[in-house]
This record gives structure tokens, sequence and C-alpha cells, in this order.
């Protein structure tokens, strides 16, 4: 065991440090939303893919405390390794499951790459022992490779527009400053790269393998998350690599819940999610910035969420075995719909006709998105006394 102090370092979007006693804080803060606005049971085995971070994280946390489920996550993550800190993910876990052994809560972690047959098999063998039939798999991988197991090929997503380059407003994280970028239309290679890694190909074969092993209980729900966002963003988001990558996880959706349906009576949505400050969304150019005004906007008018807001929200109104969610016409569930109001959005859109690099501070939350971004990793929060040494060494 070894205890460290340790101070924050960033290189753009990426953390190199992290603070385990502050992501334990960041899941504490986040369990008290859950035991505040959830039920406390109605719930019985909860899979949550991708179960380390942001949406997947919320998720887990409000089966397991919000529901009572038994939670069974599967995730890639760092562990520590003297003399570098593990990822924030794993430390998230580590607190999650000291809260859940408090309070004798079964919530367990397989950690591996969820995409290869072998974790597929793990998870299989952990759930046949120790937990039985699942009630609600929540998928919610954000990766930025993937090794398809059926014939060893390697894809790597890509941030790019399909069709025609793209110029447009983009925020430098290094110095907060307004430029231009532009980016390169991706070629067919890279937009079937970007399918095959954030699409709904594995998704699939995650859900046909547990109906095949008899691990779906009757009514078995399950959801994978997207984002659809504002028109200024669709050229590198929506209508981009990633969002051909989204149209197959919404068709992928269509696909499972008949499959479902047949096969236990149940149902298979994607969740089209509010734009919030995680990692990934913190590499894509324009979407920082559309960010910081959006989150300006949402909270002078008292609807912003957070990520475990809008877990929450997803269980108690939608997601939850007593609930029918309301879908749009595309049968997906909404939980943009408050950023996605129209005067939100038009309030948005003045915002960014006007912004530059030297009204940035007033007319955007830079704030906010900065403490969400040191949150990411562990640090900002004020309840953590970060001059002092924290253990470092925490299991997962």
């Amino acid at each position: 065991m070894s205890e460290q102090v340790i101070a924050p370092r960033f290189r753009g979007f990426i953390g190199l440090t992290t603070h385990p006693e502050g992501c334990a804080a960041s899941v504490r803060r986040q369990l008290q939303v859950v035991r505040e606005r959830c039920p406390g049971s109605g719930l019985g085995t909860i899979l949550v893919i991708g179960s380390s971070t942001g949406y997947g994280l919320g998720s887990l946390l409000t089966g397991v405390f919000g529901y009572g489920a038994k939670g069974l996550g599967v995730c890639f993550e760092r562990p520590p390794k003297d003399p570098k800190t593990g990822s924030p993910g794993w430390y998230n876990l580590a607190e999650a499951q000291v809260q859940a052994s408090a309070e004798g809560r079964q919530l367990e972690t397989i950690v591996g790459d969820a995409f290869s047959n072998e974790i597929k098999e793990q998870t299989i063998t952990a759930l046949k022992e120790r937990f039985g039939p699942i009630d609600c798999v929540v998928y919610s991988l954000a990766a930025p490779k993937r090794l398809d197991p059926s014939n060893g090929t390697l894809y790597s997503s890509v941030l790019k527009p399909v069709g025609s380059s793209y110029t447009g407003k983009s925020i430098d994280l290094r110095d907060y400053s307004i430029g231009e970028v532009t980016i390169d239309p991706a070629s067919e290679d890279e937009i079937l790269a970007t399918q095959k890694v954030m699409g709904g190909e594995d998704w699939q074969i995650w859900m046909e393998r547990l109906a095949d092993v008899g691990l779906l209980a009757p009514g078995c729900r399950t959801v994978a998350y997207s984002y659809i966002g504002p028109e200024v963003t669709y050229p590198i988001y929506r209508s981009g690599t990633i969002g051909k990558a989204k149209e197959h996880l919404e068709a992928t959706a269509q696909h499972l819940d008949s499959v479902l349906q047949k096969h236990c009576q149940g149902n298979a949505w994607v969740s089209v999610n509010k734009a919030l400050v995680t990692q990934a969304s913190s590499a894509i150019p324009v979407v920082p910035l559309y960010i910081s005004l959006l989150f300006k906007v949402m909270k002078e008018k008292g609807t912003h969420e957070g990520t475990i807001e809008q877990a929450v929200r997803l269980f108690n109104d939608h997601l939850a075995p007593d609930k029918s969610p309301t879908l749009d016409s595309e049968g997906r569930i909404r939980l943009d719909d408050r950023e996605m109001d129209p005067a939100v959005q038009q309030a948005v859109a003045e915002l960014w006709k006007q912004v530059n690099s030297d009204n940035l501070t007033q007319l955007a939350d830079l704030d906010g998105y900065q403490s969400d971004f040191h949150a990411l990793f562990g640090f900002g929060l004020p309840e953590v006394d970060y001059s002092q040494a924290t253990e470092v060494d925490r299991p997962v």
C-alpha cells in the first residue's frame, strides 16, 4: 500500500494523474442523488457494459443503490502501478464497491475488453454462478478502438465529417481561446471503422449471447446511449462519422427489440441523452464550446442536469420495470428534451453568433465546464484536502 500527495496534471483533454479520494468523493455525491430520488427497490439484476465512468457508472449506481439490484459491471480500466495512479474508472468502482459492501449490496466488476469473447464468457460464468437472469442490460461502451474477435481486425474510430470538409468555431482547451478548426472528410474505411467501434454490432452480440444461454429474465430491458445535439454540431457529430455509428446503434435497437419481444417479452431502446462533459466529448472539436454555452443557458433556466440526474430520470421515468417509456417517432427515449427545448436552443444559437476569445468568459460557463472536466479525474472537489497524502492502491 502507498500514499501520495497527487497534483492535477493535464495534457489537452487527457488527465495524466487521477486523485483516488476525489473520485471516491464524486461517487459519494452521485449516491446522495440516487438515495434521495429513487425508490430503493424494484430491480433484480443489472448488467452494465461500460460501467466505470459517465452514463455507465450512473446507471450502475442507480440500479444497485436506487433500485436494489444485484449489479455486475464490465469495463476496461487501468489499476494503479507505482508510481502511476490508476484510471478514474478504477477508483470510481473501488468506491462503489466499498459503499455496496457497507450496505450489504452485491456489486461486482469484471475488468477487461468487453469486445472480446473471453470477457463475454467470463461475464456469463459470473452471472450463472452468482447472479442469475438479468432484468436490465445497459450498454455504455465508449472506446476508441475495437478488436473484432470474429476476424482479428483492429478498428479505430475517427471524429470526422462525412462528404466534405468542415470549418467552424472551436475552443482551445489549453488556453480557452476561440479559433477555427478545419477537418477533412472521412474515407469510407474510416466511416466503417467508426461504425464497427461505436455502432450496435457488439451490443447485438452481447444480447444474442445472453439470450442463447438463458440469462435474460422475462421482460428484460436493454438500453444503449446516443446523442443528437443541435444543428451547429451536426457536421462533426450527427452528420459525421460518429453520427453514422449512432444511426447503426439505433437500427440495432429496433432489431433487438423485435428479438427480445419474441424471446422474453423484453425490449431494447436507445436513450438520446443530454450533452455533458466527458473525456470523449472534450476530444470532439466544436462540442466543448457548445457545451460551455449550453451550460450557461440551462443553469440560468434551472434545467441543467449532470450525469447522475440523467441516469436517475431514465430509470424513474422510463426504464424501471413498472414504467412504460415515452418514445419519439423513431422509437427512442429522449433524455435530451430539456437541452433541445426551442427556447434553450435559440438562446445558445444567439450566444454562438456572438462568442469570441474576448467575451468567452462572460458568455460561456467556462468555470462549470472546467470544474466538471477536472472532477472526471477526481480534482477540484471542495470536500477533499488535496494537500494531504491519499491511498493510491485501492482494490477493484
